[in-house]
């Protein structure tokens, strides 16, 4: 399942949803219309007509759009963190930070609208902390790796840790803007410039 698939999967499922788990296809309705619209034009109405259902029908299930963006934000944050501790789970320190950080941008472009709905919905963090927790999985799997690197100093790893994500992040958003090509790109020798990221961050690393 891709985030560019799910977007044409859409008009195929208008009006045919018939008794089953509401709430398991409001939130895949919802990642199909973050990929046809972006979550500022997501609405309940729309997922709710899509869907054949009448409007008060998601409500049962969701408070208001935000709680089934939410829900979108927290299915994306387990598949990503799943995917980060398949890549990122052997090899050096450096290897597996820069793999995690290659998952973080591949799962941004084939994930558009989980990525979307978890990185640019807007949603605070302080009235949805399952979000903010889930993104603590996410951190630890950089985390560790810097911690390795920082020979036990926190400070340092917490520090690369924040650049490396920092980073992966930047790529992911500006490459979901149109201003980077979607995939990594690789350096003459073969390196990719997130091996190279990672290699130059985790030298003087207690320095950082």
């Amino acid at each position: 399942m891709t985030g560019h698939g799910q977007a044409a999967a859409g008009p195929a499922r208008r009006g045919r949803y018939h008794h089953g788990d509401l709430r398991e296809a409001l939130i895949q309705t919802a990642v199909e219309l973050l990929g046809e619209r972006g979550a500022e034009a997501f609405s309940m109405a729309e997922a709710s007509r899509r869907l054949g259902v009448a409007v008060s029908a998601p409500y049962r299930h969701f408070a208001d759009r935000d709680a089934l963006l939410a829900a979108v934000a927290l299915r994306a944050a387990g598949l990503l963190a799943e995917q980060l501790d398949r890549t990122a789970a052997s090899g050096t320190p450096a290897q597996r930070l820069a793999a995690a950080a290659q998952a973080y941008v591949r799962f941004a472009d084939d994930q558009r609208p989980l990525f979307q709905a978890l990185a640019g919905s807007g949603l605070g963090k302080d009235s949805h902390p399952e979000i903010a927790r889930a993104a603590q999985a996410i951190g630890a799997v950089f985390l560790s790796p810097a911690a390795e690197l920082a020979s036990g100093d926190e400070t340092a790893a917490a520090r690369l840790t924040s650049a490396i994500v920092a980073t992966a992040h930047g790529h992911a958003m500006l490459m979901l803007d149109g201003r980077l090509k979607p995939l990594v790109a690789r350096m003459p020798d073969g390196t990719d410039e997130m091996t190279l990221l990672a290699a130059i961050l985790s030298g003087p690393t207690p320095e950082l």
